[in-house]
């Protein structure tokens, strides 16, 4: 061998080595720059035979039989058109444009072997229009670092907390799902969800309201950002009972102002919060529930009573609070049916569904069991190795697997003492507001 074929290849081994440190750590440039159009020329190239393959063809129409008949040839069976093709930084977009016949079911039921046969790692489908879909290939695990792409400033009370395996962002909207369910055992990512969650609100002209009967462990390293703080049942009971005389207050004065006579202009008219004048809206109220499962333990017959009333409470809050702009935010390690009277209850008002690794089949199926069955299959098929995987669904049925970007308690705390100024007065919660000198993390965070 000559110098310079061993040059060429030891040059080749650097070049292939690059390739695999580049596809190892800089996945969307290996991506974009060589997977991309490998990946293009392969499904150019074998479009129609997995179509026909997958069975996603449908019979030739009659014209095409009688013009086949005329020119003594075979008609060939029809496969859907492929009209676009969009690539993306973890993945390639396609259009597709149905045969008669074809329905989108047809192709959700074949994404497997539509994965297997184009070597990608996830295929999504999503319905455009009639006769219209889209096919999102993913070209690699979107989800094995997670990196959040740069986004315009949120609305408010909306705030992106976790990117999908389909590549989109998911974002927590209270304005679109009032209330929501976070389950998940020990080291499954429950509590740095919770953290994006207060990072993301903190900035935002919110009241913040927590309820930690783990004697304030998770939410006390907040109190600055935080309009109240419960730590024992005994307090929950208080926090609940004013949270629901100021929602009633907030529908007197929805109410007061509808100006229910004739000549009142249609505009006037309003059943929430948002539809009253700027000057006068009361501000939005998002509670946070620590081991909700805590509020329905007792050991006396005193604990029962304030427990049935407590939970009587929360229901009342998650069935009337979305108009009076109070919205709830619920997370435990479990949740089911044992827990007590007012659980399924609950449950119901609760559309928004968060479920990290659990430990048991129950609870699953007690947050994602009206969602569907492949939802709550995939809860618990999380492996512990993956902290901040979860599985989010809404009970309209649809659901996807998402994973949260790490949130350290430091920069969490660090938000919350940095707008701390936001924190809006409420009379209404003045005692229960938390005694901020007594927090040793807020102080350490001011001396750094």
């Amino acid at each position: 061998m000559t110098g310079g074929q061993i040059t060429a290849l030891i040059g080749l081994a650097l070049v292939v080595a690059g390739l695999l440190v580049l596809r190892w750590q800089r996945p969307a440039w290996y991506w974009v720059g060589f997977a991309a159009p490998a990946k293009l020329v392969r499904i150019a190239v074998t479009y129609r035979s997995v179509m026909e393959a997958c069975g996603l063809t449908e019979p030739p129409s009659r014209i095409r039989l009688a013009i086949a008949a005329a020119t003594n040839r075979t008609a060939t069976r029809m496969v859907p058109r492929l009209t676009r093709c969009r690539i993306t930084a973890n993945g390639m977009v396609l259009r597709i444009r149905l045969r008669p016949g074809q329905e989108v079911r047809d192709f959700q039921t074949a994404t497997e072997r539509l994965r297997h046969s184009w070597r990608a790692h996830g295929v999504h489908i999503k319905a455009l229009k009639p006769g219209w879909l889209q096919v999102r290939i993913i070209g690699y695990d979107v989800l094995r670092r997670v990196v959040m792409p740069r986004m315009a400033i949120p609305d408010l009370l909306s705030v992106p907390l976790a990117l999908r395996a389909d590549g989109g962002v998911h974002v927590r909207d209270f304005r679109t799902i009032a209330h929501e369910l976070v389950i998940g055992a020990t080291e499954s990512g429950k509590s740095v969800y919770l953290r994006g969650l207060l990072k993301g609100l903190a900035s935002q002209p919110v009241a913040l309201v927590g309820i930690d009967c783990k004697w304030g462990v998770e939410l006390a390293p907040f109190a600055r950002r935080l309009s109240a703080l419960a730590c024992t049942p005994e307090e929950a009971a208080d926090l609940l009972d004013v949270l629901v005389d100021e929602m009633t207050n907030r529908y007197e004065l929805i109410r007061s102002v509808q100006r229910l006579a004739r000549e009142t202009p249609l505009e006037s008219f309003t059943s929430d919060i948002w539809g009253l004048d700027e000057d006068m809206r009361p501000v939005p109220v998002v509670v946070f529930i620590d081991e909700v499962a805590e509020l329905f333990l007792t050991a006396t017959a005193a604990d029962e009573k304030r427990r049935d009333h407590m939970v009587s409470q929360l229901v009342r809050l998650a069935q009337l609070g979305r108009a009076a702009g109070i919205y709830l935010e619920v997370c435990g390690q479990r949740f089911g049916a044992e827990l007590g009277k007012g659980a399924t209850a609950l449950r119901a008002q609760l559309s928004g569904r968060v479920s990290h690794r659990v430990n048991e089949e129950t609870t699953a199926k007690m947050a994602l069991g009206d969602i569907g069955p492949l939802a709550m299959h995939a809860a618990t098929a999380i492996r512990p190795d993956k902290p901040g995987t979860a599985v989010v669904g809404v009970s309209s049925g649809s659901w996807s697997l998402i994973r949260s970007p790490f949130t350290s308690l430091d920069d969490t705390v660090a938000a919350c003492n940095e707008n701390a100024h936001m924190t809006p007065y409420l009379p209404s919660l003045d005692a229960l507001h938390p005694d901020t000198t007594l927090s040793a993390l807020a102080l350490v965070a001011d001396k750094a």
